[in-house]
């Protein structure tokens, strides 16, 4: 069996600028509190902890006054900027860039809305760190959608913007963004509505989903390596499996089953852009421990 590594899989520009900024904090203090884990997987979060980087949630931070903490490449709103400040703790930004740029644009658009009595809806998970992130720029109406059926809550006889996450799939928020517009024009009863659509996923996941879906098809089987938590993760790991049902989900080497492996020649293994390079080396080398086979590095 010949076991072939996704070279476009793993870790995304932003991902890779947190943990390097983390990384870098480390050999200076050895310790650093992050709040909310780094990234959404298990084992780098873990591996981190071992050089003596500290998860702490939300309610936890006003236990931490006068220490470093990290603000991971998510995002956070104000709010935690303006406790952090109070609480005399150092901060060190890892906000994605492209996460940052979303932000000021939510925030621009939501002051202008406010004006006009209108509202912004975002496509994204309700409760993910980068969500909240960016309800908290603005006071305006904010409206976090998953699917289509979220939309009947909302009044849309009036202006509305549209976001996505950074990470959710592009081709579901064009249908999320079909439906805004269709119940605009039934609401404004014409064709021209008063609808701002803005292009927010990131081009680096946008892309990742072609591409592995390529990778995917090219292979007997699959191994999609992931944290349980990362959205970015289910929506590569659904693409993988649409494309070849011989797909499998796992987090770690240890959930590897032998009979994934059976009658595989050439088997795949592929990750969310929260995985690590070297989670999926180690899922590499635990499929050929068992099929003793060999894989590209």
């Amino acid at each position: 069996m010949k076991i072939e590594i996704d070279e476009k899989s793993g870790f995304c520009f932003g991902v890779v600028r947190a943990i390097d900024m983390a990384e870098r904090e480390l050999s200076k203090r050895g310790q650093l509190l992050c709040l909310g884990d780094i990234v959404h997987n298990g084992e780098e979060v873990m591996r981190l902890e071992r050089r003596g980087l500290q998860t702490i949630q939300y309610p936890e931070l006003d236990s931490h006054a006068g220490r470093t903490v990290l603000l991971r490449a998510h995002g956070e709103p104000p709010s935690t900027y303006e406790q952090a400040q109070r609480l005399g703790m150092s901060v060190v930004d890892a906000t994605c860039p492209v996460v940052l740029a979303l932000q000021r644009k939510v925030k621009e658009r939501g002051a202008a809305l406010r004006a006009e009595g209108g509202a912004i809806i975002i496509f994204g998970k309700n409760g993910h760190a980068e969500v909240l992130g960016l309800l908290g720029q603005t006071e305006c109406d904010r409206y976090v959608v998953m699917t289509i059926a979220d939309l009947e809550s909302i009044a849309f006889n009036r202006p509305i913007d549209c976001f996505s996450q950074t990470t959710m799939s592009p081709t579901q928020y064009l249908s999320i963004v079909s439906a805004v517009r269709e119940r605009m024009q039934r609401a404004f009863g014409r064709e021209e509505v008063p609808l701002q659509v803005h292009a927010t996923t990131c081009a680096q996941v946008s892309n990742r989903k072609q591409e592995i879906g390529m990778f995917a098809a090219a292979h007997d089987a699959v191994l999609f390596v992931s944290g349980v938590k990362s959205s970015n993760g289910r929506m590569l790991y659904q693409e993988c499996l649409g494309v070849n049902p011989r797909t499998f989900f796992l987090s770690s080497p240890d959930e590897m089953r032998i009979e994934w492996l059976q009658g595989v020649e050439r088997l795949g293994v592929c990750g969310a852009t929260s995985t690590p390079r070297w989670l999926m080396e180690a899922v590499a080398r635990r499929a050929a421990e068992l099929a003793e086979g060999s894989y590209e590095r």
